[in-house]
């Protein structure tokens, strides 16, 4: 089927999912969004990471737009405004950049790279104005989107972004120890971790930017609300650890659900993968559920007042894109060149990575 009824290629052809990885549900109960901003947003961020020198020209002519960055952050804020759509997607696109340096800063050995630029990271998150003109292009970068991200709200929410953040960055740092000391973390041990590394609560604060609102702690804590914001974050990270499998067992990587299963449960490959299929069916069915519930939360907050219609109106576009994350990591993992490891030369070392360290020596 066509990923979009209108492709975002150049030359459209039909998406193959393996079998392996197909979500027949996703397919036909959550249909695929896109942001119409779409088209001048893959051409910004482009351009944006040619700016911010995080990608040499010739890889970002080459495999940008292949990488399908922009298709996935403009299939999950879709009723974002542009500016913050753009602002999202540039620091999507930074953050990519950010885990291949992070990848290989850990295959080459560089802890003293990896160690500053993680305290550089930390900095540049606290005061982004200071740290523009970083001569680390990963430090500048991020410097600029988080800066432009936190123009959006009032200062309450930028410190939860930033509070949110810190323990990313600190994720991935345990994440570079357990990788260099070939420690494989146990399933509940990894799972923890994995809602650091991949972000959860990032992408969950910026549905509110996406929504014009900053939802108050007792919306945000509430059951039903936060159930559903797991949910679609827990189907994105172990969808991409079943698509992820392939290239990271290449990679000699240990951060993987279906690895730390295998390790630690005993279970065979075919096993594993059977299990964390399961996981992301059982995701998309309690999601289901979650939603009904969070969707009757917004109809309750609507109590007459324009205070009411408004958290309940922003509760209802967030719950949205919580469902939007589905068709869209899913189509993502099928579409963009991160994935296609069967395409790369070596399958180790994806094309589109530069392997030179970068920033202060």
């Amino acid at each position: 089927m066509q990923a979009f009824p209108h492709s975002t290629t150049a030359t459209p052809t039909a998406v193959v999912v393996p079998p392996s990885l197909a979500l027949p549900v996703i397919e036909s109960a959550f249909p695929r969004q896109l942001h119409p901003y779409w088209p001048r947003l893959q051409e910004k961020t482009r351009r944006w990471l040619l700016e911010k020198r995080l990608m040499p020209a010739a890889k970002v002519a080459e495999y940008a737009d292949g990488l399908c960055y922009t298709d996935l952050m403009a299939g999950f804020y879709t009723g974002a405004p542009e500016e913050v759509l753009q602002a999202i997607a540039d620091y999507s696109a930074w953050f990519f950049v950010w885990d291949d340096r992070h990848d290989r800063d850990i295959v080459h050995g560089r802890v003293g790279d990896w160690r500053r630029l993680r305290y550089r990271l930390h900095a540049a998150l606290d005061a982004p104005r200071h740290h523009l003109h970083h001569p680390d292009p990963l430090v500048a970068g991020f410097a600029d989107s988080v800066l432009r991200l936190y123009g959006f709200l009032p200062r309450t929410w930028n410190q939860r972004f930033a509070r949110h953040f810190h323990a990313v960055i600190e994720a991935y740092d345990r994440e570079f120890r357990n990788r260099t000391e070939g420690y494989i973390p146990g399933v509940e041990e990894y799972l923890a971790l994995r809602r650091l590394t991949f972000a959860h609560w990032i992408w969950t604060d910026l549905l509110e930017p996406s929504a014009g609102c900053e939802l108050p702690e007792s919306v945000r804590k509430n059951p039903a609300y936060r159930r559903a914001a797991l949910l679609s974050q827990e189907f994105a990270a172990w969808y991409n650890d079943l698509c992820s499998l392939p290239k990271e067992i290449a990679g000699d990587e240990v951060h993987n659900l279906g690895i730390s299963l295998i390790t630690h449960e005993g279970l065979t490959l075919e096993e594993a993968v059977d299990e964390v299929r399961r996981r992301v069916e059982e995701s998309i069915t309690e999601f289901l559920v979650a939603e009904r519930a969070a969707l009757a939360f917004a109809d309750e907050i609507d109590d007459g007042t324009a205070r009411g219609r408004e958290l309940s109106a922003a509760v209802r576009s967030c719950v949205g894109n919580m469902r939007n994350w589905f068709s869209s990591v899913y189509w993502f993992h099928h579409e963009s060149g991160r994935y296609m490891v069967d395409s790369w030369d070596d399958r180790s070392t994806p094309p589109y990575v530069t392997n030179e360290a970068a920033g202060e020596k």
